[in-house]
């Protein structure tokens, strides 16, 4: 009954918040392929949160990209128009949907595409694992690596509905003298629960990124910083040798997860730069041609000012897979954290 009253009660307020955002967009516009261009420029205009960090000129791709569009334009021709624009941010949270032809466009697609085909779990289940345990929460899943003191945790995405579920996790593995935590291919989530299983790892309190939210017209206009601290959490924590393992496909709440995790002196990153897809993303918003966007609407910032979006968080040891590798039934990437492991502390 609660699970019914739940459901019932955030369907109401997603159905709520959509209406809000057609008024927003407004639900009486002019469908006119030229309206609808006028319509996306301007929403981004006044709400997207990246253009100064990326060092994008807005107003020049307007320029270039309205006089393509007409009153002639067609709906596919539109779509080349905009995707073609929206490539410029190069942004995992920008977003186009067209529900009737059932097209999907992401603007930082590409090289999430090829990172996907760089990792497989079945492979490491199958071959690298001595065992494999599922847990409550679907996207965490846990073992041990084959013939080795070595707990192995992989997580596909950040978000759930009881992230302390990690807790038994670590408690479970704790009589190993080190764990990997595997986050490749993993789609982000919820920054809240990134933060929260950090924190079964954490060794105190460290500064990691401010965040700012875009209120204003101009590209500059941000609310003050609020500063974000990694934090322990749990009963107890694990803090012998750990491997952080990312790729490209590592995205929003999972790089979160990962700027925690780099905090701590006892963890070790290891394999791909993240996608560098950092911010949070705007609700639903629509055209007057049916077709829906979303947007990045806030700032992240390391301690020293500087902006990792569109970049990605490098590893302290640099090393990925081809598709080639994966379909040989090898992960070069585990085998170096394995390595790493035995060279520098003597695990096996």
């Amino acid at each position: 009954m609660k699970s019914t009253v739940y459901i019932f009660i955030l369907l109401l307020i997603t159905s709520i918040l959509f209406s809000c955002e057609k008024i927003a967009i407004g639900k009486d516009e002019i469908n006119s392929p030229e309206n609808n261009f006028e319509l996306l420029w301007n929403d981004f205009d006044k709400r997207y949160a990246l253009f100064n960090v990326k060092q994008i000129d807005w107003n020049i791709l307007y320029d270039t990209y309205r006089s393509q569009v007409s009153s002639e334009t067609t709906n596919d021709e539109l779509w080349i128009t905009f995707t073609n624009l929206l490539d410029h941010l190069d942004d995992g949270h920008v977003i186009l949907k067209d529900p009737v032809k059932d097209r999907y466009y992401e603007s930082s697609g590409s090289k999430i595409d090829l990172a996907k085909e760089e990792f497989s779990l079945e492979l490491i289940q199958t071959k690298y694992q001595e065992y494999n345990s599922k847990t409550s929460e679907i996207g965490l899943t846990f073992g041990k690596i084959l013939n080795k003191d070595i707990g192995y945790i992989h997580l596909s995405d950040v978000e759930g509905d009881n992230p302390s579920t990690i807790d038994q996790v670590v408690a479970d593995l704790k009589k190993h003298q080190a764990i990997i935590v595997d986050i490749r291919n993993n789609n982000g989530g919820d920054d809240d629960y990134a933060h929260r299983i950090a924190g079964a790892f954490a060794d105190g309190e460290h500064f990691i990124y401010t965040v700012q939210t875009r209120n204003g017209i101009e590209h500059n206009d941000f609310d003050p910083k609020k500063k974000w601290f990694t934090r322990p959490e749990g009963n107890e924590q694990y803090v012998k040798p750990v491997i952080l393992l990312t790729n490209r496909y590592v995205v929003s709440g999972a790089e979160i997860f990962t700027l925690n995790m780099k905090a701590f002196d006892h963890v070790t990153h290891i394999g791909d730069i993240t996608a560098g897809d950092h911010s949070d993303q705007s609700l639903v918003r629509f055209l007057p041609n049916g077709w829906t966007y979303a947007y990045s609407t806030q700032l992240y910032l390391m301690p020293n000012g500087k902006s990792l979006e569109g970049i990605g968080i490098a590893p302290d040891i640099h090393i990925k897979n081809t598709k080639e590798d994966i379909s040989a039934r090898n992960d070069l990437v585990l085998e170096k954290a394995i390595k790493h492991l035995f060279d520098t502390y003597g695990i096996e």
